[in-house]
């Protein structure tokens, strides 16, 4: 099991004294008894990741909301300051494996914000990341995945109608991808981005795969 600490990278932006841009970033810094050089590899990655954050929200988001705001302070409309939040969740820690997703929330003065989401699954050992296959699917199983998802929708909309497009069947086989997907105690998860496959309310989807013969009382479920 890796031990985890939360590091951060956090702004308030401003234009002419007006906060226009809030950004904060989380991501995760490993220890490992496992390989001490695969932990290292492995904080880089999300540093890395970290620094192109933060180089988005004050070289491409900053510029947009100081327009944004001087548009509407000329237009005389209400200005509602961009956000950027950045948040880690990990899913799975045991022996030399974790597995976790990431969560990058933007709000840019809409309706409501939009939300994407990256998974990732790590070798401690070797400091490569890992893929679905690398656990109990083959490649050559994925109509049976589309299966269980379909089987899945369908008792999900029979409960709520409307909780997914009338065309999921070619819409989950469109935007499938096989990097969407991370680990839990008892199986595998896989998940589609929002919009993909349903609306906006029914935040992002996910399907639970067990492993055979192991008990997991959570399920597949839909986060928002």
């Amino acid at each position: 099991m890796q031990s985890t600490e939360k590091k951060t990278k956090t702004d308030v932006m401003k234009h002419n004294n007006v906060p226009v841009l809030t950004y904060t970033i989380n991501y995760p810094y490993f220890t490992s008894n496992c390989s001490t050089a695969a932990a290292n590899s492995i904080n880089q990655f999300y540093e890395i990741q970290s620094q192109q954050s933060e180089k988005y929200c004050r070289e491409v988001l900053y510029p947009q909301a100081v327009e944004d705001a001087m548009y509407a302070k000329d237009n005389e409309f209400p200005f509602h300051s961009y956000e950027f939040l950045s948040n880690y969740v990990i899913t799975y820690n045991e022996d030399c494996f974790t597995s976790l997703y990431t969560d990058q929330y933007s709000y840019l003065g809409g309706a409501h914000g939009n939300t994407v989401r990256k998974s990732q699954t790590w070798n401690f050992q070797t400091g490569k990341q890992m893929h679905i296959t690398d656990f109990f699917l083959d490649v050559n199983d994925v109509n049976d995945i589309f299966k269980v998802i379909e089987n899945e929708i369908v008792i999900r909309q029979n409960e709520n109608p409307g909780t997914y497009f009338d065309d999921y069947a070619n819409l989950i086989r469109g935007n499938f991808d096989m990097n969407s997907f991370y680990l839990k105690p008892c199986g595998v998860v896989i998940y589609y981005q929002q919009y993909e496959i349903a609306p906006y309310a029914s935040g992002i989807p996910e399907f639970f795969f067990p492993y055979k013969n192991c008990t997991d009382d959570s399920g597949s479920q839909t986060t928002s």
